[in-house]
């Protein structure tokens, strides 16, 4: 039996005990739906096989050298992480488009008496919805953009808006990078689907009736390109703007990207790529900040001869307009604290 989901809310609501994609990993690994499993029926090795059998010999060949790879691998997944479902186990099956593969493996778990369903267009289904979210029809929700400076710990007062009660979309966590030259390493980003993927599901848990805290970002974060519907919203959304005192913003980015500075070697490569920005003096004077393991006047350097400038040609370019402003004495906990306390305050009265 078959299911069709026509919005993302319902999809995300199916109501199954698990989701199971048997895509091959490599197609699992780009995308897949929010909190699916992945039990491929062809690795992906065996898939580009039967793939070659199909266009080379014929299709009756691929399909019977098909079946009895997905029946053995069908075995395994049996015998190995499903041996513990009970009787009762109800799973929501899909592959690429609703086809073979997913039919074949819902087909065993429903003989065994499991109460299997397939997804009606797979995961193009999926990817439809997604797609269609983010880059046909407009956004519902109403986005209110976090802006400061670097260092002004704009990522970390989400999570603290947000236990206060505000709505946050946490952009540069969906995309596994901190949106700088320092943020990450961008081979260790979801592909462009899974992002997309993540932050529609995120999307659809949020109330479009109640705003929505967004830290500034540009169009880009890493390799990751923030999808034109959002980007629409963002660019016309209100902001509440976040500043801090250089020393405190130069500790505060200090302990965050100890991760960083944790390799010097990678931090120094990183460094010597602004030397065709800023000049070979400029990121000499931070090389030697950085020998010398002074990491707070490195990040001070580096927000007073880089970051500030970038920021500042492009709020003079932008000219945007802040409802409210949260000045930030310190960015200790205590401090991060009282910045929030405004910021949700803030978000209520706009």
């Amino acid at each position: 039996m078959s299911i069709r989901f026509d919005t993302i809310a319902a999809f995300l609501d199916h109501g199954f005990d698990d989701v199971i994609d048997v895509r091959s990993p490599a197609e699992f690994a780009e995308d897949h739906v929010p909190g699916a499993i992945n039990l491929p029926v062809l690795s992906n090795a065996e898939r580009a096989e039967v793939g070659t059998i199909y266009k080379q010999v014929s299709p009756f060949d691929a399909r019977k050298i098909g079946a009895a790879i997905v029946s053995r691998n069908a075995a395994d997944h049996i015998a190995g992480p499903l041996a513990d479902r009970e009787y009762r186990w109800r799973p929501l099956v899909y592959c690429w488009r609703g086809g073979q593969r997913s039919n074949s493996f819902a087909s065993i778990l429903t003989q065994i008496g499991w109460r299997a369903e397939v997804v009606t267009g797979g995961y193009q289904s999926w990817r439809r919805l997604v797609h269609d979210a983010l880059y046909v029809a407009e956004l519902p929700h109403r986005l209110v953009l976090l802006d400061g400076f670097t260092g002004t710990a704009k990522t970390a007062l989400l999570p603290r808006v947000e236990a206060r009660g505000g709505q946050v979309l946490d952009l540069e966590g969906l995309a596994h990078h901190r949106g700088s030259l320092l943020g990450g390493d961008p081979e260790e980003q979801p592909a462009q689907k899974g992002f997309e993927s993540r932050l529609a599901e995120r999307l659809a848990r949020l109330d479009p009736e109640r705003p929505v805290l967004v830290e500034a970002e540009s169009s880009k974060i890493g390799r990751i390109t923030l999808p034109p519907a959002l980007w629409a919203v963002m660019t016309q959304a209100p902001r509440i703007e976040i500043t801090a005192p250089i020393g405190a913003r130069a500790e505060f980015l200090a302990r965050q990207y100890e991760d960083v500075s944790a390799d010097p070697a990678r931090l120094s490569r990183l460094l010597d790529q602004l030397r065709a920005h800023r000049g070979h003096e400029v990121v000499d004077g931070w090389q030697a900040l950085l020998a010398q393991r002074r990491m707070v006047e490195l990040s001070a350097a580096l927000m007073a001869e880089h970051y500030d400038p970038a920021y500042a040609r492009s709020r003079a370019a932008h000219d945007p307009q802040f409802a409210a402003s949260v000045a930030a004495a310190t960015l200790d906990a205590a401090g991060l604290d009282r910045a929030a306390d405004e910021i949700a305050a803030a978000m209520r009265a706009i």
